[in-house]
Order: structure tokens, then sequence, then C-alpha cells
């Protein structure tokens, strides 16, 4: 019986744990964020979120001069391009 009641207990604790959602960048961040993107090369981009599974920053579909566009994986921190994947 004690061994039913721990584990609706427990079950009831995960269940009120709020889970971590990603967020935008400050205004700080997203100055940064902008700084290192544009350095790179890259003329545009649509949203940037930090992404709580890495953590890094996110920002899909950075485009190129020659229209090309890739989804950004940033350090958070430093802001270093980490992953550059071409979209179809």
């Amino acid at each position: 019986m004690k061994l039913i009641a721990l584990a609706a207990a427990g079950a009831a604790l995960v269940a009120a744990t709020p889970a971590l959602a990603d967020r935008a960048p400050t205004a700080t961040e997203a100055a940064a964020i902008e700084k290192a993107v544009r350095a790179a090369g890259f003329v545009s981009w649509e949203e940037v979120e930090l992404d709580d599974d890495g953590p890094y920053w996110e920002v899909d579909d950075a485009r190129m001069p020659d229209g090309k566009r890739y989804d950004l994986k940033l350090r958070p921190g430093t802001y270093e391009i980490v992953k550059r994947e071409l979209e179809d």
C-alpha cells in the first residue's frame, strides 16, 4: 500500500513540474547573435530562440546573399556557429 501511495505522489510531482520552454533572446543576446550571423555572411533570418535541449541558440531560415537558407545553431555565451544545415 505504501508503494502505491509513493508512486502516486511521485507521479503528481512530475506532473506539477513545469517543463522548460524555449525562449527568445534578450536585446543584448539578439545583438550578439545578429553580429555573429552577419559576420558569417548571412543577410536575414527568421525566428531565433534558445533551445533548451542543447542548450543552443537556434536561428531558423538564415539566408545567404545567393538565396540559400540554413538552420543554424550557435553556442550560448560565445555565439559561435556550431552547426549549419542547408534547407531544401
